[in-house]
């Protein structure tokens, strides 16, 4: 059978040897022993009771581990909640130290809160420290410390284009610079030229520079960061250059960015040889902007719009191509301008018959768009007070008469 390729039939013992190869594993109770069964059970009931133990002995260092959580929890708000000091993390030592300064320009070597946030532990980034032991204790977020703040949607002025009346050429430069790079970027690729990074807006006061800012603030939907320069002069050293640096950042991180510096010239007058500390910190800031203007992390989403009545006291290299590469000058209105800013103010108000707006156009004072809009609010008023409703040609020459009283001399730097 063999030859042919048949196996012989299997015989009941060989049946029985292949059942016991393939269950050596398995015992069957009924085979055993009383005195097995016993041994097993007993085992069995010690291997539960030891079961039991490990289970009571984890609850009770869950409740000692808990214990010891809201205990640690108290303690950090206990530390947290007396008067905290305002520093700058400077330098990560290793993962439990670190060096701060703080805002008496010392620097101090310092434990770590063990709950902080270590990616959050970055050069520059504010932080509080404990009172008494000076331990960084938490991360304040980048606008806590920091008194620059975006105009947000419903704080952006009302003023638009047509309420500024006359200022064709500062329009049409102002939207070129500013308001064309961030809207069609893909223009100035085409070219093949870099768009302008800054605007320089001077002239004598009143002439509409501020209220140009104010309706590119209103037009545009990019994020609108206003500051004066003179925010930027601190009572310690360092802090006016940090202040640079964080109104840049946040315009970094909301591009695209309008940065508008009203009176530039409080900080960014021509370098001399400072006498003082106040004159050299002052010099620090103009390099910390100049540096963020025309440095290495360059950012052509981030404009930036200055304003002064002092173009000739800027240092120079605040004023060459690269930084501020368009200067718009807005000169006393001439007699066409005139005419424009009277139509314009007037436009809203009940003028009578005999108002001859192009006898105050004629004449050749020099008086500036602030000038016009004062001569329309006192005649206005002199009506108010003899209780009209209308405006007439004796109150506009009233109202004349004494805004050129107000301004009867003229400082000699705007001659």
């Amino acid at each position: 059978m063999e030859e042919l390729g048949l196996l012989p039939p299997q015989t009941k013992e060989s049946e029985i040897s292949d059942v016991a190869a393939v269950n050596y594993n398995y015992i069957d109770p009924l085979q055993l022993s009383e005195d097995d069964l016993y041994v097993k059970l007993k085992n069995l009931k010690k291997q539960i009771e030891f079961i039991q133990i490990q289970e009571e002995y984890i609850k009770d260092e869950q409740k000692n581990l808990k214990k010891e959580y809201r205990h640690a929890q108290e303690e950090v708000k206990r530390i947290k909640s007396v008067p905290l000091v305002i520093g700058q993390f400077l330098e990560a030592v290793d993962q439990n130290t670190g060096i701060l300064g703080s805002t008496t320009g010392s620097n101090y070597y310092v434990r770590i809160l063990s709950t902080i946030d270590r990616e959050l532990l970055k050069p520059g980034a504010s932080v509080a420290l404990h009172k008494h032991s000076n331990a960084l204790v938490d991360v304040l977020p980048p606008e806590a410390d920091s008194c620059i703040a975006m105009l947000q949607p419903d704080e952006k002025p009302d003023v638009s284009y047509a309420d500024i009346g006359g200022m064709d050429t500062q329009k049409q430069e102002m939207r070129e610079a500013v308001e064309l790079p961030l809207t069609h970027f893909e223009l100035y690729k085409q070219i093949g030229i870099d768009p302008p990074r800054g605007v320089l807006m001077f002239g004598p006061p009143g002439c509409g520079k501020t209220m140009l800012a104010k309706a590119v603030a209103h037009h545009t939907t990019a994020a609108f960061i206003r500051v004066v320069g003179s925010e930027f002069v601190q009572k310690y050293l360092g802090e006016g250059p940090r202040m640079v640096r964080d109104v840049f950042r946040l315009a970094k991180e909301n591009a695209p960015a309008i940065i508008f510096i009203d009176e530039i010239d409080a900080i960014a007058t021509k370098r001399f040889d400072a006498q003082t500390g106040a004159d050299r910190e002052v010099q620090r800031i103009l390099l910390e902007l100049l540096n963020q203007m025309d440095g290495f992390d360059q950012n052509v989403n981030v404009k930036v719009i200055m304003a002064t009545n002092r173009a000739d006291t800027l240092d120079p290299a605040l004023l060459r191509p690269g930084r501020l590469d368009r200067k718009i000058e807005f000169p006393l209105p001439d007699r066409r301008q005139k005419r424009l800013i009277f139509s314009t103010i007037t436009g809203k108000m009940n003028l009578s018959e005999d108002v001859d707006l192009e006898d105050y156009v004629a004449r050749p004072d020099k008086i500036s768009g602030a000038d016009i809009n004062a001569i329309c609010q006192e005649a206005g008023m002199q009506a108010v007070r003899e209780n009209r409703y209308v405006v007439l040609a004796s109150d506009f020459e009233k109202g004349y008469k004494n805004a050129l009283k107000k301004g009867d001399q003229e400082f000699e730097f705007y001659k």
